[in-house]
């Protein structure tokens, strides 16, 4: 009888600590939120404060979550083996997990490096060639430029960050006639 009682008590205990997390929960994104946007007043557009919200949201919910499992006795050691592994799967199906970690780790360096913005027009230099185009959206994946004739450009995060980019002044003025393509051969 006082074995069913302490483990009941225990049952309960637990419980009363898992609905304490879940009302926790809530508080301490408002305080996170409350301290991010004490550290960046001002500092950043809106966007970007958006998707450190998202990332601060995400990160306080985890590092919850491992506090509760570790609470209820789950070990961390078996879950992470496992997350690994599905990470693993999940990059050998995407065949580029290095692709998809350089570009999340770039959109962190153009967070924290806060060159760009939303509305700048810029010129994206690669050799020879650029591509010119207002920034659209800063995605975690990419950049997406709107040209002077009004196209989409979709540039991935990693060569936004490793390639030399121009912040233009003003828009680039659209050209009016389209150079002919000459083709070398016998002239005819």
């Amino acid at each position: 009888m006082p074995d069913t009682l302490a483990t009941f008590l225990l049952a309960e205990y637990k419980l009363i600590v898992t609905l304490l997390f879940i009302f926790l929960f809530p508080l301490l994104l408002k305080l996170a939120i409350k301290v991010l946007h004490k550290i960046t007043r001002g500092k950043i557009d809106l966007h970007r404060q958006q998707r450190a919200e998202l990332l601060l949201k995400g990160l306080v919910g985890a590092v919850l979550l491992c506090l509760l499992l570790v609470f209820w006795g789950i070990e961390l050691r078996g879950l992470l083996v496992l997350g690994s592994s599905l990470f693993a799967m999940l990059g050998v199906a995407m065949f580029a997990a290095w692709s998809l970690l350089s570009n999340l780790t770039a959109f962190l360096i153009m967070f924290v490096q806060n060159d760009y913005r939303l509305g700048n027009w810029v010129r994206v230099i690669d050799g020879a060639n650029f591509i010119e185009g207002c920034i659209v959206e800063m995605g975690l994946m990419n950049v997406v430029l709107r040209h002077v004739d009004g196209h989409k450009v979709v540039y991935p995060n990693n060569l936004f960050v490793t390639r030399p980019v121009w912040v233009l002044s003003e828009a680039p003025v659209k050209p009016k006639h389209i150079a002919e393509r000459r083709v070398l051969g016998p002239k005819k």
